[in-house]
């Protein structure tokens, strides 16, 4: 099992995800003879997972049933261990786009986090890709690692624990893009420039606090990147439902003269069931829900060109 490369069948050692429900699954390893509780029962791993495929229906102890999914970057940001608050499917999308990130591509990060978007950017740059991601925090550096290893993307990243704003990210004129998740980003934006290639590249810094933002895009203008802007993403949805639409009552003529009361009566019954039928029409429409989900953070891009 890999995140950038799929497999069919389920083996001893695998990442795997336990899908209960589209807001309820998580992630277990497989190990020979192990078992994991769920609310539907046990789960035993050597007779229910290994040997079986990918997307298989599972039945636990209890008579419940859940199906086993094969890891993917956006599964696993809905199921890694939180050391860190973590950037979710919205935001990265917007990065790895704007960045234009694509297989071959190297690039800079800092600070790793939990690893979340780590995933994401591996399975962008892979095969011949590489990623540079900085971490602070020593033991953080060293769990991301070893995520790194059970996912089998090791080879495609280089994990290094030091401060990136006093040490840089240990290589020059190497990085296509460079992404700077940390409290101060101002203070890294010039080994930021350093790291990027001599022809030029992308960088983009996300920042919870608009005070963060202003004082990155003044240090990004003094290190002469140029192209700078700002973006906040929200994530809105809409509720489809279907409308029913009174229709205009625009008359069915003027009465003749010469009608009958009985000839007034059946036009009457008649003009009553043709209301009945087309009186009313109905389409779809969408409609923003009240709620949504509210800020997380700003992304500033902006593009280092050749001097």
């Amino acid at each position: 099992m890999s995140f950038v490369e799929y497999r069919d069948v389920i083996q001893n050692g695998d990442t795997a995800i336990v899908f209960l429900g589209h807001d309820s699954m998580f992630a277990i390893k497989v190990q020979q003879g192990g078992a994991t509780q769920t609310k539907y029962g046990a789960i035993k791993h050597s007779i229910d997972l290994i040997g079986k495929k990918y997307g298989s229906k599972v039945t636990c102890s209890k008579g419940g049933w859940v199906y086993i999914l094969h890891p993917t970057p956006e599964l696993w940001t809905v199921t890694l261990p939180h050391r860190t608050q973590i950037l979710y499917s919205t935001d990265i999308s917007m990065i790895i786009m704007m960045l234009e990130l694509k297989p071959g591509s190297i690039v800079c990060e800092s600070g790793t986090g939990s690893g979340s978007l780590s995933h994401a950017i591996i399975r962008t740059i892979a095969p011949t890709g590489q990623l540079y991601t900085v971490e602070f925090h020593k033991q953080r550096a060293e769990k991301a690692e070893e995520e790194f290893c059970d996912h089998k993307i090791d080879h495609l990243v280089t994990v290094k624990n030091q401060d990136v704003c006093k040490e840089g990210f240990g290589v020059v004129n190497v990085a296509d893009a460079v992404f700077l998740d940390i409290p101060s980003p101002w203070e890294a934006v010039k080994y930021s420039k350093s790291a990027l290639k001599m022809e030029g590249g992308r960088i983009c810094s996300f920042s919870p606090c608009i005070e963060q933002v202003q004082r990155t895009c003044l240090a990004m203008t003094e290190q002469d990147f140029m192209d700078i802007s700002t973006f906040e993403i929200l994530l809105r949805v809409y509720d489809v439902r279907t409308v029913s639409l009174q229709l205009p009552d625009l008359g069915t003529g003027g009465t003749n003269s010469q009608d009958t009361p009985a000839d007034l009566k059946n036009q009457s019954k008649e003009n009553s069931w043709s209301d009945s039928q087309q009186g009313t029409t109905q389409f779809k429409s969408g409609a923003p829900l009240r709620e949504m989900a509210g800020h997380t953070g700003y992304l500033t891009f902006a593009t280092k060109y050749l001097s």
